[in-house]
């Protein structure tokens, strides 16, 4: 009878190692390399921290929202706003002095751009007075469209924003707002009509549902839903257009960006899990290395894990053109690159 038991203790131990060897969530693919110098910029530009990246609607082009070569654009002549082709030549380029804090990019249903600058003045430098929490709309070629929040104000009101992070433009017009980056900022979703009507709001500080600690991403997928990377909870976070909560998903780690694609895929990247200590530390509550994490949205269910190689590169910002290329832009690391999966 002991070694009947010995020998089910031993065989629950193997299965149970057996799957956490399995768990894509948490096991690395090895079928794929990186290329950081995929993306040729101008005169020899240094890129700056990146944290937003999209793609057009014909899938030909990928754009950019760097911070001018550093981590601020304050007081640089250099244009954040960047537009490449599939090569990664660079196309055009624009937004020269517009922006404090360059953030969220989205390129919406028409291919114009929506960029969000997530910071303003500091009471410091003066050359940020008048400038920051506030949303742009852009044509393809630079001219501004729409502008939605007060320059240089941060607030809480129906048309002020206090750190957006990022923007999101549903296939009806309806524009979605991630505003807040953490500490005093706003914690919460704000929804306006195409023309930058109010509509309604949801969201506060805090880890409920439906609460958050920095919405640093939105993505939508075919149904319409409304994905949250809800960073500072270690969580993805589901709604309708409404505000009203589906459902949240921990298996992503920390996310920073999400992108679904054509086929209702979920990428999340996941860039600074380790960024904040040991596992177990109390700075980390989060058990997972950073990286890509890929799901289909039916389910959440992790099927690929691509694991980043440069640890302090934090990268955050993440697309995929219809061949199935994945492109990342860094903060931390200063830099954009390609994956090229095997």
């Amino acid at each position: 009878m002991r070694k009947f038991g010995l020998a089910l203790l031993t065989a629950v131990l193997t299965s149970i190692s057996f799957a956490q060897e399995r768990d894509n969530r948490f096991n690395p693919s090895r079928d794929f390399t990186i290329d950081n110098h995929f993306f040729k910029m101008q005169s020899g530009r240094p890129i700056g921290s990146t944290a937003g990246i999209s793609i057009s609607p014909d899938g030909k082009s990928i754009w950019v929202f760097d911070r001018c070569g550093a981590n601020d654009c304050v007081g640089s002549d250099l244009d954040p706003i960047m537009q490449f082709d599939l090569d990664g030549n660079q196309l055009a380029s624009f937004g020269s002095q517009m922006f404090v804090r360059p953030h969220g990019l989205h390129i919406d249903f028409e291919g114009n751009v929506w960029v969000t600058d997530g910071e303003g003045p500091d009471g410091e430098d003066p050359r940020r007075d008048g400038k920051g929490h506030q949303v742009f709309k852009f044509s393809p070629e630079g001219n501004v469209l729409m502008t939605l929040g007060k320059p240089g104000v941060a607030g809480d009101g129906h048309y002020e924003f206090n750190q957006p992070s990022s923007v999101l433009v549903a296939p009806d017009g309806n524009i979605f707002v991630g505003d807040g980056h953490g500490g005093a900022s706003n914690s919460r979703i704000m929804k306006y009509s195409a023309s930058g009507e109010f509509l309604t709001s949801w969201g506060s500080q805090g880890s409920e549902p439906g609460q958050f600690a920095v919405p640093h991403d939105l993505a939508m997928d075919s149904a319409g839903r409304i994905f949250v990377g809800d960073r500072g909870n270690n969580r993805v976070q589901i709604f309708d257009q409404d505000g009203n909560f589906i459902k949240e998903w921990p298996q992503f780690g920390r996310p920073s960006g999400l992108f679904i694609d054509d086929n209702d895929m979920l990428y999340v990247t996941d860039s600074s899990s380790e960024n904040r200590g040991p596992t177990g530390s109390p700075n980390n509550s989060s058990p997972y290395a950073e990286g890509v994490r890929v799901a289909s949205v039916k389910d959440g269910a992790v099927t690929l894990f691509l694991d980043d190689p440069h640890k302090n590169g934090s990268q955050e910002g993440i697309v995929v053109d219809k061949a199935g290329n994945i492109y990342g832009s860094l903060t931390a690391g200063r830099g954009l690159r390609k994956y090229l999966v095997r």
